[in-house]
């Protein structure tokens, strides 16, 4: 990628840059309108995760927020058609017209979980209703100290449907304030988040937790991107499946990774006391 990345990626919604050697930051660009998700922003995010887990330029991304919020959640003004108001359609046909939209809109974020370049969310003020969705889908969440969050959707009369009562709950791992959050929709800040563990570090403001989830994200991308990517895959894999089949997965996998010209590359360079450089991926 080029510093601005514009002649490969280039969206209305994301601004994506390379700050740093493999490591891509992808900005959500709706500053006036508080990073809300409108239409653009469902289509873009799933191809922009799709782009970048092609991209051997790209090892980590650090994704961040435009402006004075990390993002206000759904676009309430501009949300296409998930309602599903064509005229003349019976209730059922409606169905399965909000089906599809809603499966669409749960692949954006599934996008972020299924690309293998771990992904860092740098959360700084609100991050409301979808920016829960959307940073449960991530591997690391970083925020600010005024930042808060906030499960919204049942104060606009629907359950969560992209991605926050199957993953939320799995980071958490506290069932009964799960449900709290999720029924009564008040806020949380950044101390809880911390106290819960959906966030793993606070920064006092917005520019030292870009400084922090850039220094992360470099350490990862100086690191073998096969074992990093490898890593990510058995994680998700493993979250969703027993113990025994998690093992078997890893198996599977590391059966033809640990062939990798990366292994004797980081041995080397730890007997050396050298820092490996590995080959892109």
């Amino acid at each position: 990628m080029s510093s601005d990345a514009t002649s490969k990626y280039n969206f209305e919604t994301l601004k994506v840059t390379q700050p740093k050697e493999f490591v891509a930051h992808v900005e959500l660009n709706r500053p006036k309108r508080l990073n809300a998700m409108n239409k653009a922003f469902w289509s873009e995010m799933k191809h922009c995760f799709h782009q970048l887990n092609s991209d051997s330029d790209c090892r980590v991304i650090v994704l961040s927020g435009a402006g004075r919020v990390f993002t206000a959640g759904l676009d309430l003004t501009d949300t296409g058609s998930v309602s599903a108001k064509e005229s003349g359609l019976d209730t059922s046909r409606k169905a399965f017209a909000i089906r599809k939209k809603l499966a669409d809109y749960q692949d954006t974020f599934t996008a972020i979980e299924q690309c293998t370049k771990p992904v860092i969310a740098a959360v700084h003020n609100a991050c409301i209703g979808g920016g829960i969705d959307m940073t449960s889908a991530c591997d690391i969440r970083y925020a600010t100290q005024d930042s808060f969050f906030q499960i919204k959707e049942v104060d606009i009369g629907v359950a969560a449907d992209v991605g926050t009562l199957q993953r939320f709950p799995k980071i958490v791992g506290n069932d009964s304030l799960v449900r709290e959050l999720t029924y009564t929709a008040r806020r949380f800040n950044s101390d809880e988040a911390k106290e819960i563990g959906f966030v793993s570090r606070v920064f006092p403001d917005k520019n030292s937790m870009m400084a922090g989830a850039m220094e992360t994200a470099e350490l990862i991308a100086s690191k073998s991107p096969v074992a990093v990517q490898g890593s990510k895959v058995s994680l998700v894999y493993s979250r969703d499946h027993s113990v025994r089949e998690g093992l078997e997965h890893v198996v599977l996998w590391n059966q033809g990774m640990l062939q990798s010209e990366d292994v004797m590359k980081a041995i080397m360079a730890g007997m050396q006391k050298k820092t490996a450089k590995f080959s892109k991926l």
